[in-house]
C-alpha cells in the first residue's frame, strides 16, 4: 500500500506549474503552493465541529453570549472557508442575554455545537446553560434555521443518526453518557440514558461520535493534566468501549496565554478597581494547551483529516487541521512516522475542486451597506431602535451603563493575530452630558479609548479596568486635542501584538499622524468571558440616562504579517541558529550536521551557510556553501542522522515549517519527523524529533537569517 506521503509527492509533480505564491492582506492558512499552515484562522474559532456532504464541507463553532449566534462556514478544500450563516439572531431567553437588571451571560450563552446532515436536512445541536439543548434545522446551511428548544441538561454533546433510524446523543464531562433522542426532537426516549464510559477513563469533554465501517467511535478532549485527545471505540452504541490517546503535546511551539486570578465561570463581573493579578506562562506543557476538542472527517477519495482547537494567546482558541493516519483501526492525528503530532505546515487535502486562497471574512467596514458585515457580532442582544446604519455610518445611541462591560449595543469582532491594527473614525459632536463613546478592547480587564462629554465640553479618555497607579483613567481636555467643533472626526486606533498579549492605543486629528496614549494594555485570556479579546465600538451614558448619538465610519483592520510569501526563503543563502543554545547549524566537512557556538572559528564560515533550493509544494533542499553537499537524512528511528551528501536524494527533502517572525522547523519527508539536537551535548543533528516544546528551546526550532556572503 502506498503511504499518504508518497501519494502527496506523486500529486505534487503534476500540479506544481499551476501554483503561485499567495500575497494576502488578511490571514489565510493557504500558502498558495499546495500547502497550508495552521491555524486555519488566526482569530478565535472555538469548539469546532465539521462534516462533509458530497464535495462540500461545513464547519460550526461556538459564539457564547454574542449575537447573532452559532456560525456556519463552508469550504471545498478544508483550508479556505467562506461564511454561510448564523443559526439565530437572538436568544430571547431572559435578562441575562440583554444585560438587563444586573444580569449577564458572559462565558455562558451557546457553545460546543454539533453539526450533522441527515435525509436532506442540516442539524445543529448546542447547549445553553440553564435553558437546555437547542436544535436548529434547515434544508439549506445558509439558512433560515428552524429552532427547537429540547430542554434537559445535555451539554458538550455529539449526535449520531444511526443506520437503524435511532438518534443518539453523547454528552457530559469525564463520565460519558449516551441518550436516545426522539425522532421529532420533542424530547428523549424514556430510560435510554446510560453511562457508557465511567469517570476516570481520561475521555474528558467535547465529544464527537461517528459510525465508521460498522464501529462506533467517540473522540473527546481530556484536560488531566494537560490537553490530549482520546478516542473510544465499540461494536455497539452503548459499548463496551476501549480507548487510546490519538493526539498529545502538539502546541506548535505556542505558550499558553496569561491568566487572571478569581476571574472565571460563575464569578461576578469585576468592578473597576478590582485587584487583577495577571499570571505569566511557565516554560512547560502545563503552561500550554495542546490540540484538543475536535474530531475527524473523510474526503471523497477516502483520506481522513482531523480538526481540533488550540489556544493562541490573546486571540483565544483557534481551529487547526491535521492529517489522520489509521493504524490498527484507530484514527491517529499526525503522520504514520509521527503519530499523535501534527505538522504546522502540511500538504493540502486532495480534493477535486481547486480553491483560491481567501479569508472567510471581510474585517474592514465603511458601513455603506444595508446590513452589518458577518464578521460583526453584538455583545449580548442589541436594543432595536437604538442603533442603525444610515448615511454611510454606524449610529449608536448612548444607553445607561455603569461601565464598559455593562454597555448595551456594543458591536464587536474578534481580534486577529498575530499582529493587527484597527482604526475607526468617530464623530462625537452629538454626544450628550455623561456620554462616552469610542473604540474598546472587550476583555477582562477591559480597556477603551473614547470621547467623553462632561461639564459641557469634551475629553479624550483612555480608561483601563486594570488599575496601575493613578493613570487608570486618562482624560485630555478639548483644548488639548481641539476636536469639539461639530462634525469634526477623531481617529482612534488599536495596535495589537496578540501573540505577546498586549495592545496600545493611539489617536489622530487628521487621520495620518497618530499619537500614542497611555501604557501598553495587557490582554490575558480568562474564563469569565471565555473568549479571546474583541475589538468593540461602543457608546454608553455614565449618568443613568439615555444620551446622544455617536457616529462611526471607515473601520479598518490591517494585518502586517498576513503576507507570508517571504517566510520561505527559497533561492536565498541563510544561516540557521538553534534557539535552544544559540548555536549555528554547521556542515561538518567529515559528513555530519553539527552545531557550533560563537567562539568557534567556523561560526561565520561557509559551513554555516546554506542555499535553500525550491523543490515545490513547500519542499526545500538545503545545500551547504562549503561544498560538502546537501543536508540528507540517512537511516531511520534513533539512527536518523542528518549528513552531508554530495548527491541530492529523497532524504534531502524537507518541508519548511513556518513559525513566523523568522523562526522555522525542518520536517524530514523521509522520517516524517523534525531535525533537532540535544542541547548541551556534542551530539550531531538527527531527524527523529516528534515536535517542539511550547518554549521552542528543546533543540528543534531555528532562527533563520539571510546571509549576504556566498
Amino acid at each position: 500500500m502506498r503511504t499518504l506521503l508518497t501519494l502527496y509527492l506523486i500529486l505534487a509533480a503534476g500540479i506544481l506549474s499551476a501554483q503561485q505564491t499567495v500575497h494576502t492582506q488578511s490571514w489565510t492558512a493557504d500558502n498558495g503552493n499546495g500547502t497550508f499552515t495552521n491555524p486555519l484562522f488566526y482569530d478565535e474559532f472555538s469548539d469546532p465541529d465539521l462534516i462533509r456532504v458530497g464535495d462540500d464541507f461545513y464547519l460550526a463553532g461556538t459564539t457564547m453570549h454574542c449575537t447573532p449566534g452559532i456560525v456556519v462556514l463552508h469550504s471545498k478544500d478544508l483550508v479556505n472557508w467562506c461564511f454561510l450563516s448564523y443559526c439565530f439572531d437572538r436568544f430571547e431567553m431572559g435578562d441575562e442575554f440583554r444585560l438587563e437588571n444586573g444580569k449577564e451571560a458572559y462565558g455562558q450563552g451557546i457553545w460546543a455545537p454539533c453539526i450533522r446532515y441527515h435525509n436532506g436536512k442540516f442539524y445543529v445541536f448546542s447547549n445553553i446553560n440553564g435553558h437546555g439543548l437547542q436544535v436548529f434545522i434547515s434544508e439549506n446551511p445558509a439558512g433560515p434555521w428552524q429552532h427547537i428548544n429540547m430542554g434537559g441538561d445535555i451539554y458538550d454533546l455529539s449526535v449520531l443518526f444511526d443506520d437503524d433510524g435511532k438518534i443518539y446523543a453523547v454528552y457530559k464531562y469525564d463520565e460519558v453518557r449516551m441518550i436516545e433522542v426522539k425522532p421529532d426532537f420533542s424530547g428523549f426516549v424514556k430510560e435510554s440514558e446510560r453511562i457508557i464510559i465511567p469517570a476516570g477513563n481520561a475521555m474528558g469533554e467535547g465529544h464527537h461520535i461517528y459510525k465508521i465501517n460498522g464501529r462506533y467511535y467517540i473522540i473527546s478532549a481530556n484536560y488531566a493534566p494537560v490537553g490530549r485527545m482520546q478516542c473510544a471505540r465499540a461494536d455497539a452504541p452503548y459499548g463496551p468501549y476501549e480507548t487510546v490517546c490519538i493526539s498529545a503535546k502538539e502546541t506548535f511551539g505556542e505558550m499558553r496565554q496569561t491568566g487572571v486570578n478569581d476571574v472565571g465561570l460563575g464569578r461576578p463581573v469585576p468592578e473597576d478597581g478590582f485587584d487583577f493579578r495577571i499570571s505569566t506562562p511557565k516554560d512547560n506543557y502545563f503552561s500550554a494547551v495542546p490540540l484538543h476538542q475536535g474530531g475527524i472527517v473523510d474526503l471523497p477519495n477516502g483520506d481522513w483529516w482531523g480538526f481540533s482547537m488550540t489556544d493562541f494567546h490573546a486571540v483565544g482558541r483557534t481551529t487547526c487541521l491535521s492529517p489522520v493516519s489509521w493504524i490498527d483501526g484507530w484514527p491517529y492525528f499526525g503522520l504514520p512516522g509521527n503519530l499523535g503530532r501534527t505538522p504546522r505546515t502540511w500538504f493540502k487535502p486532495r480534493v477535486d475542486t481547486a480553491s483560491e486562497a481567501h479569508a472567510p471574512y471581510e474585517r474592514s467596514d465603511n458601513f455603506d451597506g444595508k446590513n452589518l458585515k458577518p464578521i460583526w457580532q453584538w455583545n449580548h442582544e442589541p436594543v432595536d431602535g437604538k442603533w442603525k446604519l444610515a448615511q454611510g455610518e454606524l449610529q449608536l445611541t448612548s444607553l445607561p451603563a455603569k461601565d464598559f462591560l455593562w454597555a448595551r449595543n456594543t458591536l464587536t469582532q474578534r481580534c486577529i493575530g498575530p499582529v493587527s491594527i484597527a482604526t475607526v473614525e468617530l464623530d462625537a459632536s452629538r454626544l450628550k452630558e455623561g456620554d462616552v463613546a469610542g473604540l474598546g478592547l472587550l476583555n477582562i480587564p477591559y480597556a477603551y479609548l473614547g470621547v467623553a462629554r462632561q461639564g459641557g465640553g469634551y475629553a479624550l479618555r483612555l480608561h483601563r479596568q486594570q488599575k496601575a497607579g493613578d493613570d487608570q483613567v486618562v482624560d485630555l481636555s478639548a483644548e488639548e486635542i481641539k476636536f469639539s467643533t461639530r462634525g469634526k472626526k477623531i481617529h482612534l486606533r488599536i495596535y495589537g501584538e496578540f501573540d505577546a498579549d498586549y495592545a496600545r492605543f493611539s489617536y489622530s486629528l487628521n487621520g495620518t499622524d497618530f499619537i500614542e496614549i497611555g501604557p501598553r494594555i495587557e490582554l490575558p485570556y480568562q474564563l469569565k468571558t471565555f473568549q479571546g479579546t474583541r475589538l468593540s465600538l461602543f457608546a454608553f451614558n455614565e449618568q443613568g440616562v439615555s444620551g446622544g448619538r455617536a457616529f462611526f465610519d471607515n473601520f479598518t483592520v490591517d494585518e502586517p504579517m498576513a503576507d507570508r510569501s517571504a517566510n520561505l526563503p527559497t533561492g536565498k543563502i541563510i544561516t540557521l541558529t538553534n534557539l535552544a543554545n544559540d548555536t549555528r547549524a554547521w556542515a561538518n566537512p567529515h559528513g555530519m550536521l553539527h552545531h557550533v557556538d560563537r567562539q568557534n572559528k567556523e561560526y561565520d564560515g561557509k559551513g554555516c551557510r546554506f542555499r535553500v533550493h525550491d523543490r515545490g509544494q513547500g519542499r526545500v533542499a538545503l545545500e551547504a556553501m562549503n561544498g560538502t553537499g546537501f543536508l540528507t537524512v540517512v537511516g531511520a528511528g534513533l539512527s536518523a542522522d542528518v549528513r552531508m551528501m554530495k548527491q541530492e536524494s529523497e532524504g534531502s527533502l524537507f518541508l519548511w515549517q513556518d513559525l513566523l517572525r523568522g523562526q522555522c522547523m525542518l520536517l524530514s519527508l523521509k522520517t516524517q519527523r523534525y531535525v533537532g539536537i540535544v542541547p548541551g551535548t556534542g551530539e550531531p543533528y538527527g531527524a527523529d524529533w516528534p515536535g517542539c516544546a511550547p518554549d521552542r528551546r528543546d533543540g528543534t526550532v531555528f532562527r533563520w537569517d539571510v546571509s549576504d556572503a556566498d
